[in-house]
């Protein structure tokens, strides 16, 4: 069995399936499958989320589907109202409009906050040490590191001025995403907690829960 992932690019699409089956995997009585289906950033996904759900969550191959989970960066579109300032605010009214929006009970939709880079700055020793020392203080709170100057950002920002290159997000983080321990991200990043318990609690109720 497996979950239909929904992703706005490529880094998500090559680094972020095995990530979540890491830590899903030692969990459960037997691997799940994680497919993802990559779209052309989030005005894609956004627009085509609902028919791009029914098609995996009603069609042939319907029973051999846990959930379709989306997932987009919390930094970027601009589809929230204008009274939705917060990270807070906006997590919920997304989760909520685009959930009601799909409407099947399988499907899931899930912010990375503020992007999925932030993962990674929960683990500094992860990057060159000219960087890992400048994470120190964002690697308890990884989530907090926000609108203002969001984790793909930041970490260019240092790697141009510690190491006079730009942080090349598709080949860096798929390396990176291999490497990430998602325990420790897990303990440090209470968005993908929140994404990766409910993603444990429907697989187990899809039959693949530890035997006793």
């Amino acid at each position: 069995m497996k979950f239909i992932l929904f992703v706005e690019g490529q880094t998500e699409h090559k680094a972020v399936p095995a990530f979540l089956k890491r830590w899903l995997d030692a969990r459960l009585r037997q691997p799940v499958g994680i497919k993802s289906v990559q779209f052309e950033g989030w005005r894609e996904l956004v627009n085509d989320m609902r028919q791009k759900a029914h098609m995996h969550l009603n069609g042939p191959n319907s029973r051999d589907v846990i959930a379709v989970i989306a997932l987009l960066d919390l930094y970027g579109p601009t589809i929230y109202p204008r009274d939705k300032q917060s990270a807070a605010e906006r997590f919920s009214w997304g989760r909520m409009h685009f959930e009601k929006l799909v409407g099947h009970e399988k499907f899931r939709l899930f912010f990375a906050v503020h992007e999925i880079e932030a993962w990674l700055l929960s683990e500094p020793r992860l990057f060159p040490a000219e960087i890992g020392d400048r994470l120190q203080d964002k690697a308890d709170r990884p989530e907090t590191v926000n609108f203002n100057e969001p984790p793909a950002a930041l970490l260019n920002s240092l790697y141009r001025q510690a190491m006079g290159r730009s942080y090349k997000k598709v080949v860096y983080g798929k390396q990176l995403f291999d490497k990430l321990n998602p325990k420790v991200a897990y303990q440090k990043c209470p968005a993908l907690k929140a994404m990766l318990d409910e993603m444990l609690r429907l697989a187990k109720a899809a039959g693949l829960a530890k035997l006793q």
